[in-house]
């Protein structure tokens, strides 16, 4: 049976201006004022002003993103329809 090998998921934020998310399995939406990530721990949603996503490499897991961080709120992935569920299976289940 093949062993399911899980990123590891880090947050470095600096000065509330930037910040690199590692572990991040998809980009469920963004705007300026929110982006909502699912990542291995969870989904995560960060709120803010002026919020941009600066790069995204989702074959490493990683997200920059750019802007006035005010929070950082998890959730439950099983609470959006499970792990590795597309975007339209989540809305239409």
């Amino acid at each position: 049976m093949e062993e399911i090998k899980q990123r590891a998921h880090k947050i470095m934020m600096t000065n509330r201006r930037t910040c690199l998310v590692s572990g991040v399995s998809d980009v469920l939406s963004f705007d300026l004022s929110e982006i909502l990530l699912e990542t291995d721990q969870g989904m995560l949603m960060i709120k803010g002003s002026d919020l941009h996503v600066n790069r995204l490499t989702l074959e490493k897991g990683e997200v920059d993103i750019e802007g006035k961080i005010d929070s950082l709120t998890y959730s439950d992935v099983n609470n959006y329809g499970g792990k590795g569920e597309s975007i339209l299976g989540k809305l239409f289940r």
